[in-house]
C-alpha cells in the first residue's frame, strides 16, 4: 500500500488578474502542520481572492494548488473533507438558528452530534443564542457562530479570511487562542488578516505579503 502524503497545502506560481490589473504573480504558498501562514496586504491587494483560490472556490489565471501533492481538482472530495473555510462574509443562513446553521454546514462533510455542535457554540460564547434565528444576532455574535462552524468541523486545514472582523477584544482573544491550540495539535491554518493579535505571538508564522 502506498504511503499517504503528509497534510500539506501548496500553491505554486499563482498569477491573478483583475481586469487590466495584475494582483499577484509567481506566488508561492505552503501550509504545513503547526505553522500558520499569515497573508497580509492592503485593501484590494487580493487577499480574499487568494483565499478563494486556495480553497478551490476560484481558479488562478496561472499556477496550481495541491493538497498532499495532488491538484485539488483531482482530490476534491478528500480535500473538502479536510477543509474548514471562514470567508470574509459569515456565510450563514439568517432564517436558520445558529445551531441549524452548524448542523447544515458541518453535515455537508460528516455526521456531527448535536452535543458537539452545542459545545462549539458554547466555547465561542454564543451558546445562549443557539436556538435563535441568526438574523436576530449582532454582527459580532454572527462572527462567533461562523467560527464555531470551523471548530465543530474537525477539519485539519483552516482557511480564515479576516476572522477577527466585528469581534470585540474578548472575541478576538478567543479566536486567537483557539487557532493557536489548533496549530499546537498539528493543524494547518492559512489566515488573511491585517494584523495578528498578541495571543498569537507564540505561533510559528510564515508571512505572505501581497501588493
Amino acid at each position: 500500500m502506498a504511503e499517504q502524503q503528509a497534510d500539506i497545502l501548496t500553491a505554486e506560481n499563482l498569477q491573478l488578474w483583475r481586469g487590466d490589473r495584475r494582483l499577484f504573480e509567481h506566488l508561492f504558498v505552503e501550509a504545513r502542520p503547526e505553522c500558520m501562514v499569515h497573508i497580509q496586504g492592503a485593501n484590494g491587494a487580493g487577499k480574499t481572492s487568494l483565499m478563494r483560490i486556495l480553497c478551490g472556490l476560484a481558479s488562478p489565471d496561472e499556477g496550481q494548488v495541491c493538497w498532499r501533492g495532488e491538484r485539488i481538482g483531482r482530490v476534491r472530495s478528500e480535500f473538502q473533507g479536510m477543509l474548514a473555510y471562514l470567508g470574509h462574509r459569515d456565510g450563514l443562513k439568517h432564517d436558520l438558528s445558529a445551531l441549524e446553521n452548524l448542523r447544515f454546514c458541518c453535515g455537508l462533510q460528516r455526521s456531527v452530534e448535536e452535543v458537539t455542535l452545542r459545545a462549539a457554540l458554547d466555547s465561542a460564547g454564543v451558546g445562549d443564542a443557539a436556538d435563535l434565528p441568526v438574523r436576530f444576532l449582532s454582527a459580532g455574535q454572527r462572527r462567533r457562530v461562523a467560527f464555531a462552524r470551523v471548530t465543530a468541523s474537525a477539519a485539519a486545514l483552516w482557511l480564515l479570511d479576516e476572522p477577527f472582523a466585528n469581534l470585540d477584544a474578548e472575541g478576538t482573544a478567543f479566536v486567537a487562542r483557539t487557532v493557536l491550540g489548533h496549530l499546537e495539535h498539528g493543524g494547518l491554518v492559512v489566515m488573511a488578516a491585517h494584523r495578528l493579535p498578541p495571543e498569537l505571538s507564540a505561533a510559528r508564522v510564515a508571512i505572505v505579503t501581497l501588493g
